[in-house]
Formats: C-alpha cells, structure tokens, sequence
C-alpha cells in the first residue's frame, strides 16, 4: 500500500509583484465591465491619477494592504452580482442603477461605492452577500 504523495501548496505571497499584476489584471477587467472612468478607478481603488497610469502601463510592484483591501471588497462585490444576477449585462449595470435599499436611499451602489472610504465598498459587499445567503 503505498499513499499517493501530494507536494504541499506553496503558500500565496500577497505582496509579490506577480500577485499584484494578477490583481490589477483582474481589476483591469472589472473596470472594463463596470464601464468604469479613470477618476472612478482611482476612488475605487484609493490611488491617485499617477498611480493608477503607472498601473496601466504595466509598472506594478507590491500592492499596500489598503489597496489589497479595496481589491477585496470590489472582487466579493463582483461574484456576488455575477450569482445574484447571472446574466452578465444585468449583472454589470446594477452597480450603477438607483436602489432602494435603505443604506443607498435611492442611490446607486457605484455612487456609495465611490464615497471614497473603505466602509463604503464593505457596505455594498456586505448587502449583497446577505443577498445572496451568503458571508462576507
């Protein structure tokens, strides 16, 4: 009898340049679906127009915990609407129709979202993983 030997995962490191080019490369995406400006990247992602240009053209390092947060909630916010809303179009514009519920007071969610806090995208991730049955 002999076991089948799996090599052990190496364990992710977050701050690695390669980490944050996967990230960005994500976020690139989302904004594409998002239809999102550059001045609302930059609120969304808590960085300044010359940050997020060097982003573009591909000179990445390590990502702050700030960042990587942000990143966080925005990815969640992301796979909540692609569950919530399957079809991909519904799922991209949500973000930017006016919602009733009671923490966006007619509002949309981007419009909360682009508050510029931290606690703005942890409240519109939170409201949707309720949503859907799910934690954050």
């Amino acid at each position: 009898m002999s076991a089948v030997l799996k090599p052990e995962p190496r364990p992710v490191d977050l701050h690695s340049t390669a980490a944050a080019e996967a990230a960005l490369r994500s976020f690139w995406r989302l904004a594409e679906a998002w239809q999102l400006t550059a001045a609302e990247q930059q609120t969304l992602l808590g960085v300044g127009r010359t940050t997020l240009y060097q982003w573009r053209q591909g000179k990445v390092g390590p990502l702050d915990r700030h960042v990587l947060e942000r990143l966080s909630y925005l990815f969640g916010i992301f796979a909540a609407l692609q569950v919530l809303l399957p079809v991909p179009e519904r799922a991209h514009q949500w973000i930017r129709r006016p919602n009733a519920a009671p923490f966006l007071g007619g509002r949309s969610a981007l419009e909360r979202m682009l508050g510029g806090q931290v606690a703005d995208l942890y409240v519109v991730r939170q409201y949707l993983d309720a949503q859907r049955g799910g934690k954050a």
